[in-house]
């Protein structure tokens, strides 16, 4: 029963606030989470449910692995999870707050990508902003007071955007089951696209949108910005595909013009925004906020072509990739600063002589995140850069995808650099006095970031064990 997958997050989170074994209930949670969810997986159709919360008949609590995305994103959020319990420094005496709060996270997030119906879909996501808010705003470090403002004023803008666009939407249709959705009347969709792509942007920090993910990120506990980051923020990107795609095609391809501009913001701007950054947390935040971008240029692929067989496919593998590979890197910033103390780029130098096994885990990590050949992102990169030239043909010219992909290429060169660059002076060089006493990894550090780290190894080399679901 899939219910049972936010089920035990929930109830592992009331039997740490009553008095359990923080760390070990929570890992215990997760660990089971994966067995059940590798059950689920491998036989989906025996694990579709649903019963009525609600007066209301055409509102249930439906849930069900509804097709390969929704497949492909609960492996991400167990994943994830189980790594995230693993990661970061407890301070003493916050572990209640710090493990439950944790799990209500990973419970929100695969609750909402295992909905059937969008009300509990919008209702699963608003229930992992909650923790994601508190843990910022009292266990986050900087200025984390401001930090949890700024996201909670951002997303619940968005998420009102949202709200919006999506009663819009079902108020056409007459039903909030996934399986009733279908194009809206043409003179409605121009107006649910736009409150759909300004809503569920915000949530995926689509530029101008895009300003609060970098600071939250930097002042997040580690477990809260892996979540957040590789798993939560995939919540929009899945429901433009989910929902937007199917509700207004035509107007989704009415703002393509506008969704270019904005998605090479993501990727240009950004990306020089990150080439700037002086502190690692905060250059891996902008980072994702750039990544962002590849994902909306296979969306924006599929609005100009609804027939691309390419782009939902890329964008989800794509989004698998990204949720692995930045929660790694976050979790291993955590680990750096634990080690020496600082996360200034400038004051680190040489880890790679103290820690090698960190300095080989942050290198695959880094190298993924930038596409090299072999990790997962390469994999679903290639597929967008191919998704937006998908059945095109040089007589009909250069169209707003094809003109915009040349010019997103160019956030490959912006990666590298910054990564590349990032790396060198932090695990290269001689060492300094914030490297000199630090210790490598231990074993209970090794196992989340192993574990992500052979995830990404594995989809790179053979990304068909995903794609064979899309």
């Amino acid at each position: 029963m899939l219910f049972a997958l936010i089920l035990i997050p929930l109830l592992a989170a009331v039997a740490i606030l009553v008095g359990a074994p923080a760390k070990h209930t929570a890992l215990g949670a997760a660990l089971l989470n994966v067995l059940l969810a590798a059950v689920a997986v491998a036989n989906p159709t025996n694990w579709d449910t649903g019963f009525q919360v609600l007066e209301n008949p055409n509102i249930n609590l439906s849930l069900g692995l509804y097709d390969g995305m929704s497949i492909v994103m609960l492996i991400l959020s167990v994943l994830v999870t189980l790594a995230a319990v693993y990661s970061g420094k407890c301070p003493e005496g916050r572990e209640k707050l710090w493990f439950s709060s944790t799990l209500l996270i990973a419970a929100g997030a695969i609750g909402a990508f295992i909905s059937t119906d969008v009300f509990f879909f919008y209702a699963f996501h608003e229930l992992a902003l909650i923790p994601t808010f508190l843990m910022i705003g009292i266990l986050g470090s900087g200025d984390r007071k401001e930090a949890a403002w700024k996201i909670t004023i951002y997303l619940a803008f968005g998420s009102i955007i949202l709200l919006a666009g999506l009663l819009l939407a079902v108020g056409q249709i007459g039903s909030f089951a996934f399986k009733d959705l279908t194009a809206i009347p043409l003179e409605h969709q121009n107006t649910v696209a736009f409150l759909l792509i300004v809503g569920f942007g915000t949530l995926v920090s689509l530029f101008p949108l895009h300003s609060w993910a970098a600071p939250a990120y930097a002042s997040a506990p580690a477990p809260v910005s892996m979540l957040h980051a590789g798993v939560l923020k995939k919540f929009g990107l899945y429901g433009i595909l989910r929902i937007a795609m199917v509700v207004a095609p035509e107007g989704m391809a009415n703002w393509l013009p506008w969704l270019c501009v904005l998605l090479l913001g993501n990727i240009i701007w950004v990306g020089l925004v990150t080439l700037n950054q002086k502190r690692l947390d905060l250059m891996l935040g902008n980072s994702s906020v750039m990544h962002m971008g590849y994902i909306f240029l296979a969306i924006a692929a599929l609005s100009a072509n609804g027939q691309n067989e390419i782009a939902q496919p890329a964008a989800v593998l794509l989004m698998f990739a990204h949720g692995i590979s930045i929660a790694l890197l976050f979790s291993l910033s955590a680990m750096i600063e634990r080690k020496t103390g600082t996360l200034d780029i400038a004051q680190l130098g040489g880890l790679a002589k103290t820690a090698p096994a960190l300095a080989f885990v942050f290198g695959l990590a880094g190298m993924a995140s930038i596409g090299l050949p072999g990790l997962a992102n390469f994999a679903g990169e290639v597929m967008v850069f191919f998704a937006g030239f998908a059945d095109w043909k040089p007589a009909d010219g250069m169209g707003w995808v094809q003109v915009t992909t040349i010019i997103a290429l160019w956030g490959v060169v912006l990666s590298a650099v910054y990564m590349l660059r990032a790396y060198r002076n932090i695990f290269q060089g001689p060492l300094v006095r914030d490297t000199e006493t630090a210790t490598d990894l231990h074993i209970c550090e090794k196992i989340p970031t192993y574990l992500l780290a052979a995830t990404l190894l594995v989809v790179g080399v053979y990304p068909q064990i995903l794609l064979q679901f899309l």
